[in-house]
């Protein structure tokens, strides 16, 4: 239990806590989950919850969502609730910490701001467009072949291992987490159903490949994701990012799917601005914070 408090003139002293709805559950490798009311005098005023999820990085925390009732709101307790959670992650050992904010929860927004959390990425979305988009004269998407997939796929754990590196994992966990991932998602390889995988062609060659499989972009929304956009070094530079972009579009709006999401990195400025310019709009919006 963590308690946090404050007094104003002679406001009486108001004590927020975090008390516990359920026992902690435990996982493989160390996961951790538990829910708390957040209280003030005793009183439920809201709700948190949080994890250690390894598989996130070593020793990642996760606040899963911190709600404060309408009521309550504008007092500085989510604030107070905020640090607390943090401190019940640093007693389980977490070294970091993660959190996802819906783009329209604005007070949300600020709050991770003042809190010193740093945004990581975003996920964004957009409507498929009732009619599928032209593509680039001279370019062509058509189904990646079984005697393409290995090579593709070789080339995709890499780029997915990079990005749990990046975020802390060892180089050899970062690679079984990719390879565990492409496996559970492509198990029938190109012909995995939900699943889409296109090479773009122009004037013969394949200058990229694009992944899109039907997932929700955000909760309960039926949609497609694009999980992997991929244009060949030597063939950067040239428009063919944005073409590929169109052929996922033409994906979606075949497979009937109303909306489109993917995940863009937050030091990856260059793919926010074409997702931007193509009409794409944050949905979440990503954080971390070292637990010091």
């Amino acid at each position: 239990m963590v308690t946090g408090g404050r007094r104003t003139g002679r406001t009486p002293l108001m004590t927020t806590t975090l008390r516990p709805v359920r026992p902690l559950q435990r996982g493989a490798d160390g996961a951790m989950a538990r829910g708390y009311d957040v209280c003030v005098n005793g009183r439920p005023v809201g709700s948190v919850e949080l994890a250690r999820d390894p598989d996130a990085g070593p020793s990642t925390g996760v606040l899963r969502s911190l709600t404060i009732h309408e009521d309550d709101r504008g007092r500085g307790r989510g604030t107070v609730a905020a640090l607390a959670a943090e401190e019940v992650l640093r007693g389980w050992g977490c070294t970091r910490i993660v959190t996802a904010v819906p783009a329209e929860a604005t007070a949300a927004l600020r709050l991770a701001s003042a809190l010193w959390y740093a945004e990581s990425g975003r996920t964004l979305r957009k409507e498929v467009p009732p009619e599928p988009p032209a593509l680039p004269a001279g370019a062509v998407g058509r189904p990646l072949t079984d005697e393409e997939f290995p090579s593709w796929r070789a080339e995709a754990v890499e780029r997915y291992a990079r990005t749990w590196a990046d975020r802390g994992l060892s180089a050899e966990r970062a690679r079984a987490r990719s390879e565990a991932d492409h496996g559970e998602k492509l198990p029938d390889g190109p012909a995995t159903r939900g699943a889409w995988l296109r090479a773009l062609v122009v004037d013969g060659t394949a200058v990229g490949h694009v992944w899109v499989a039907e997932r929700a972009p955000r909760p309960g929304e039926p949609g497609a994701y694009v999980y992997d956009v991929h244009v060949a070094e030597a063939h950067r530079g040239r428009g063919y990012g944005r073409a590929l972009m169109l052929v996922a579009e033409r994906i979606a709006h075949d497979a009937g799917a109303p909306v489109l999401g993917l995940h863009v990195a937050a030091g990856n400025t260059r793919a926010a601005g074409l997702y931007e310019a193509l009409g794409y709009r944050p949905v979440l919006h990503h954080f971390a914070k070292p637990l010091l």
